[in-house]
Parts: C-alpha cells; sequence; structure tokens
C-alpha cells in the first residue's frame, strides 16, 4: 500500500523536480490565491452595490474583454518575447489593479470605478495568459508536457479553495479593500519566482519572426489542425455560457438558495475542492484525444444541470464538488491537448486563441446568463449552460464518430457545420 501511494506520488507530482517549475508553482500558488480572493471581491461588491445580475454580467465584459478583443494579438507578442520577462511587466502591472482595486474600496468609489479597474486588469490577463501557459511548456522536458500542464490546472483551482474562503472571511471582518490589498502583495511572490529561474535550464520556443499576416496565419494553423479545431469550437461554446461562476453563482445562492455572501463562498471553494481532485487525477494522464474532450464536456453538462435542480444548499454541496472535478476534466483536457498538438512556434497564438474563446467569451456569455438569472432565476442560467456543454460535448464527439467510421476528419467537421448539415 505504502509503495503503491508513492508510486501515484511520483507520477502526479513528476513536474515538481525539475527547480524552474517548482519555482513556478510555489509564485503562482501564492498569487493565485490572492487573484481568486480578488475576482470573489469584485462579484460581491458589484452585487452588494447594484444588487443586480445585469451588473453583475457588465463586470465580467469589462474584466474578460480585453481578452476577446486582444487575445490574438496577445499571443503574438507571447510568440515574439522572452516569455519570462514578459511575464514579469505584466504580473507587475496586475499588481498595480489590485492596489487600485484597494484605493476604490477604502474610499467607497462609484461602481463605475471598479469597471474601469477590472478593465485594466483584462488587459493584463490578455497578454499574461498566453505567456504563462505556454512558458509551462518550456520549464519541464517534452514527456513532462501532460504532467505540468494538469498541476498547474491543480494549481489553480487550488487556490481557488483557499481563496473565495478567504475572500469572504475579509469582507465579512474586515472589509473589501483588504482583500484587494493583500491580493496585490501577493504577486511579489510569483515575481521573485520569475527573477530566481535559472534561464539556462529552460526550453525556449523558437521566436516568430516579424512578419505579415501572422495573425492570419494562425487562424489557418488551427483550421487545417481538427485536433486543434474541434477542442477550441466546443471551448468557445462551453465558454460562453457555461464557465460564469462568478457571475451565477452569487445570484443562485443569495437569490434561488436564499443564502448569504458567506455561505457563497463556501459553495465556491468546494466547487473548487472538486477541480482539484479533478486536476489531480488528469495530472496522471500522458495522452489526451479530441474523445476525451467530448466527454469532458458530457460530464460538464450533466453536473451543471444537476445543481440546477438542487432544493437546498445541502444538496447543492455534494453537487458542487461533482461540478468542481468535471468542469476541470474539460478545461484541462481541452488546454491540455492545445499545448500538445500545437507547434512551438504557433503555441502562444493558439493559446492566445483558446483564452479568447473561454475567457474572452465571457463578455459575451456574461450579460446573457446574467440577463437570464435576473428575469427568470439563475437556475435557468445553469439549464443554459448545461444545454451548451451537452451539445458541444455531442458535437464534438460526432465528429470523432464520423471519422472513426473511416471518414476523413476535415470532412467530418465541414459537414458539421454546413448549413445544409
Amino acid at each position: 500500500m505504502t509503495e503503491h501511494l508513492r508510486h501515484f506520488g511520483q507520477e502526479t507530482f513528476a513536474s515538481l523536480r525539475v527547480r524552474n517549475f517548482r519555482l513556478f508553482f510555489v509564485g503562482q500558488g501564492i498569487s493565485q490565491v490572492g487573484n481568486w480572493m480578488t475576482m470573489v471581491a469584485q462579484s460581491l461588491l458589484v452585487l452588494s452595490l447594484t444588487d443586480s445580475g445585469v451588473a453583475l454580467g457588465l463586470l465580467a465584459v469589462a474584466q474578460f474583454g480585453p481578452i476577446l478583443v486582444l487575445g490574438p494579438w496577445a499571443g503574438l507578442v507571447a510568440d515574439r518575447s522572452d516569455k519570462r520577462r514578459l511575464l514579469i511587466v505584466v504580473q507587475s502591472l496586475a499588481m498595480l489593479q489590485s492596489f487600485l482595486l484597494a484605493i476604490v474600496a477604502f474610499t467607497g468609489g462609484p461602481v463605475w470605478t471598479i469597471y474601469a479597474v477590472a478593465f485594466f486588469g483584462g488587459l493584463t490577463v490578455a497578454f499574461d495568459n498566453p505567456a504563462r501557459r505556454a512558458f509551462v511548456v518550456e520549464m519541464v522536458p517534452e514527456d513532462l508536457v501532460p504532467n505540468a500542464v494538469s498541476l498547474n490546472s491543480a494549481l489553480m483551482t487550488s487556490s481557488r479553495v483557499i481563496g473565495p474562503a478567504l475572500a469572504g472571511l475579509l469582507i465579512t471582518t474586515a472589509g473589501y479593500g483588504w482583500a484587494f490589498l493583500l491580493d496585490g502583495i501577493s504577486y511579489i511572490a510569483v515575481i521573485v519566482s520569475f527573477w530566481m529561474m535559472r534561464t539556462r535550464e529552460l526550453r525556449p520556443s523558437p521566436v516568430a519572426a516579424r512578419t505579415k499576416g501572422q495573425i492570419r496565419e494562425s487562424f489557418r494553423y488551427v483550421r487545417r489542425m481538427p485536433e486543434l479545431f474541434v477542442p477550441l469550437v466546443m471551448m468557445g461554446v462551453v465558454g460562453t455560457l457555461a464557465f460564469n461562476f462568478n457571475t451565477v453563482m452569487p445570484l443562485f445562492v443569495t437569490r434561488d438558495l436564499d443564502g448569504t455572501d458567506a455561505i457563497f463562498t463556501i459553495l465556491f471553494s468546494v466547487v473548487s475542492v472538486g477541480s482539484l481532485v479533478g486536476a489531480l487525477v488528469a495530472a496522471r494522464r500522458t495522452e489526451v484525444s479530441v474523445w476525451n474532450v467530448g466527454t469532458a464536456s458530457l460530464g460538464f453538462g450533466v453536473s451543471l444541470a444537476l445543481l440546477a435542480i438542487v432544493p437546498n444548499l445541502g444538496v447543492a454541496l455534494p453537487v458542487g464538488l461533482l461540478l468542481g472535478v468535471c468542469s476541470i476534466t474539460f478545461l484541462t483536457m481541452s488546454t491540455a491537448i492545445v499545448q500538445l498538438r500545437s507547434a512551438p512556434e504557433m503555441r502562444g497564438r493558439v493559446l492566445a486563441l483558446q483564452a479568447m474563446l473561454f475567457l474572452g467569451s465571457t463578455p459575451i456569455g456574461g450579460p446573457i446568463v446574467g440577463w437570464v438569472a435576473q428575469e427568470f432565476g439563475a437556475r435557468w442560467s445553469l439549464v443554459l449552460g448545461a444545454v451548451a456543454c451537452l451539445a458541444a460535448g455531442a458535437w464534438g464527439m460526432a465528429v470523432v464518430g464520423r471519422d472513426d467510421r473511416g471518414r476523413s476528419l476535415d470532412a467530418a467537421i465541414d459537414d458539421s457545420l454546413s448549413p445544409t448539415s
């Protein structure tokens, strides 16, 4: 039994044997806790000032709109840059954003100032996301890339366990401003971790040459690669209507379940525990297929449908645990397949496209699900997300199924997208 557990640990945490990745892991671990404190505190602060689902949707527009607009260009910047240096600059700007939010909260600024600072933060995320995820591949040997990707996802989700709970504690005892202030301080850890890395031990990707049409080239490249195109389409659909937790969950808890802000942070943390479990399980996977991404999308849809019909918080907690497992499984697999199948010189741009479809779709989906929650109840927003996941997963698996019966995957995609199909 002991030997089996030791072997499980060695496989699950293999990437942490690499010093640079270990530094990255620790620094991001501290910073991401603060980041989730800010995400939760922002949503609750806007809700407390407006009591409006539409207002939460507009916050999502401010936070993630820059990714939708700048995503492909930000990915090109990552492909052309030393990613470690780029990340130091971007993380320093993100630190400034958190301190600005703290000033707004301490001084009682109006709602529009929260939107303005959130928009500034969205600009930093647009450049941070493709660079940081592409940099994960450069820190570890190629055979450890799937493990590093999954552990990075586990890191992000484990911070969601601590961050929301800590935010709830600070909001109820000290106020919103302290959550933002501590987030700003937490960025010191990640900036120091980048400075301490041994650059000679990195495995840098080829720097993309400066030529015309490089953004258009990334779109053509993805379209020629079915194993990238299909997961990206699924991510666009799921990201738009299902991954709007910051908009839907506060309304679901406070209105449909008659809970409080503190109860919301508890449910959010439970979902995050499930996400952590799912990410650690995914860390043992060495290969990812389009079929895997499709089945994960179906599981995500089922868990959202179950949450939509829970009668009370007692039932919502175990369902939330399942939701966490299924949502992170979909996210991890769809990210891993993009990182593994993209050419090194294209990786930043392809990851930026994925971020644009995942985070950048939120400005489109956020107001939609916020309006649905405002008019009909947050349960119907969850149902809408469930339908999106089920439809995306079924489409992706149908495309793969057609290919498995001997047809080319490109032809299957063209048929499935044809207006006459």
